[in-house]
């Protein structure tokens, strides 16, 4: 059996010893590098903690497991068990490209109201990385979930409804070809403040100094623009004793922050690309909208060696779905051959969300300590010198090997 993960009113979750914690296995790679993640999962925790707590993992379905099952890719009966017991994880789920069903992924970070996708990128010693010092790389992204090019609203160009909408807006004096494809770029409010309100509480409870704000608003003013705007209020006005503008920084406090307060400062896309390029060190958190989020997430993940490695999150005021970052990989389905790093690495984000964080330190130290003696599958096996390539489920268990308090 088991008991349900608690959510208090203040936002705070009581877990109990036992927790049913809901899984997906994922299509393609996922039941190989679900398998493995679970191994490593449940060893960690009874190391930590002996007898005294255990995860209960219940599976529920999603993709194409569930449309086998029930002709459906996003069940409510999984949509149910989510909301109730609080936590889940998940391995990747097959998108179409260019047709077929909606994503899937997308479905439930919106159905769920899973509002920020959080995405930590640091670099772990013995990884091959195409930089000369990713060892300053060590930031955590915050990407709105709900509006933005996520919304998915277009429509093809030639169709009634491209047509239409290229005669509202000759209107308006936009005068665009007939043969143009429209998309539209909602930016909200009200999404973009708990976004930000909920990069500054991780920053507070995680001793992050500085907090940038990412956008394109000096191009598009109403929406990137908005963000950029609604995402200093939002932090000036709900952390006024912590919270310090770049503004005040240097004309208040003559450049240096003092200790306990975070920094907030906003920079053009382009140019954060570069900054986090050549200066890493210098940044702590990026909060973003959903496309320059997805950027950045992915071009950082490169800076420290690559998707396999990179964890992340999908975190709601209701619930919390954690997951690979890297797609399904079809062609290696089964074959017992992928890194399974990124989806271990997202289950110990999940640790850490329910306050099981000396779990989650064997976990992260065992996993460090199999890179170093470069036991690795065959994605670094190729990068590292001796390496010793093995397979999906035996990485996983050269990092169980290596657990200890």
């Amino acid at each position: 059996m088991g008991d349900t993960i608690v959510l208090n009113g203040d936002g705070s979750l009581t877990v109990p010893d036992m927790p049913v914690v809901p899984y997906i296995e994922g299509d393609g790679i996922g039941p190989d590098i679900w398998h493995a993640a679970r191994m490593v999962l449940d060893k960690g925790v009874a190391v930590a903690y002996g007898n005294e707590k255990r995860i209960r993992f219940m599976e529920v379905y999603a993709g194409e497991k569930a449309h086998e099952r029930s002709g459906k890719w996003l069940p409510l009966e999984t949509l149910d068990a989510i909301r109730k017991h609080r936590v889940a994880i998940k391995g990747p789920l097959t998108t179409p490209v260019g047709g077929g069903v909606r994503s899937v992924n997308v479905a439930m970070r919106q159905e769920l109201d899973l509002y920020a996708c959080v995405r930590p990128v640091r670099y772990i010693p013995g990884v091959p990385s195409p930089v000369k010092t990713p060892e300053k790389t060590d930031m955590v992204i915050f990407r709105e979930n709900m509006d933005d090019l996520y919304r998915g609203i277009e429509w093809e160009a030639g169709s009634k409804d491209a047509l239409e909408m290229i005669d509202f807006l000759a209107m308006k004096g936009i005068e665009l070809s007939p043969d143009t494809g429209i998309g539209i770029k909602p930016m909200g409010e009200a999404n973009t403040r708990r976004l930000v309100a909920r990069a500054v509480d991780y920053a507070a409870r995680n001793n992050r100094g500085s907090i940038t704000l990412m956008h394109k608003g000096n191009i598009m003013k109403f929406t990137e623009g908005a963000f950029k705007r609604w995402g200093y209020e939002a932090a000036t006005g709900m952390f006024p004793d912590i919270v310090v503008t770049e503004e005040e920084l240097f004309e208040k406090l003559d450049g240096k922050l003092p200790k306990g307060k975070i920094l907030i400062r906003d920079r053009i896309a382009d140019n954060l690309f570069q900054q986090v390029l050549l200066r890493p060190d210098e940044y702590d958190i990026i909060a973003a909208p959903n496309l320059n989020g997805d950027y950045i997430s992915d071009a950082l993940a490169a800076q420290v060696g690559g998707l396999g490695l990179s964890p992340g999150a999908n975190i709601g005021d209701e619930c919390a779905l954690f997951e690979a970052t890297h797609g399904t990989a079809p062609k290696y389905a089964g074959l017992d051959k992928v890194n399974p790093g990124s989806l271990i690495l997202s289950g110990v984000m999940m640790l850490e969300h329910m306050g099981w964080n000396r779990a989650a330190g064997v976990i992260t130290r065992a996993l460090e300590q199999t890179i170093l003696d470069r036991v690795v599958t065959y994605d670094l096996a190729r990068l590292i010198p001796d390496a010793i390539e093995v397979k999906c489920s035996e990485f996983a268990t050269a990092v169980c090997v290596r657990m200890k308090e």
